[in-house]
């Protein structure tokens, strides 16, 4: 964790989860992220979608899926892999629909390369991602405690 400005800390009810931000990859998105992760925006949302052996998606505002703040950010497909741990950026069928919503790969979901933005990779702490409750959506979601820039903490 030598570059914590580019370093995300997710507080889960299950434990700690540490992502390596990526702005080589996805410069745009990881802006927007640390924007966000800095104004508590994260703190306190839910998984809303859980699947075992594909992801688990949250940072929807109103906890089911169909929220956003309204900032779209234009695609930013790159190189990176869709495998366990990898984080990307959920978005509508409009490829430049990406907005404050993103998953975390519970397993190799390679189909999704080049479709949606990479722009981390959790580094430690997946067995705190792999406790969330599964389901679409689960009966009772997992939640965000908080999400943090490490370089603010």
């Amino acid at each position: 964790m030598s570059d914590l400005e580019n370093t995300l800390k997710l507080t889960l009810e299950s434990g700690e989860v540490t992502i390596a931000l990526k702005p080589d990859l996805a410069p745009k998105h990881v802006a927007r992220i640390k924007e966000l992760a800095r104004e508590g925006f994260y703190d306190g949302l839910n998984f809303h979608r859980v699947i075992d052996g594909f992801v688990a998606q949250g940072g929807c505002p109103e906890g089911t899926g169909t929220g956003g703040t309204g900032q779209k950010i234009p695609a930013e497909f790159n190189e990176g892999k869709h495998v366990r741990g990898t984080c990307s950026m959920a978005r509508s069928q409009n490829p430049d629909s990406g907005d404050c919503q993103f998953y975390i790969c519970l397993d190799d979901v390679s189909y999704l390369d080049g479709q949606y933005t990479v722009w981390g990779e959790v580094t430690s702490g997946m067995e705190n991602v792999d406790a969330l409750p599964k389901g679409e959506p689960p009966r009772t979601p997992g939640k965000i405690i908080s999400m943090k820039v490490a370089a603010d903490i």
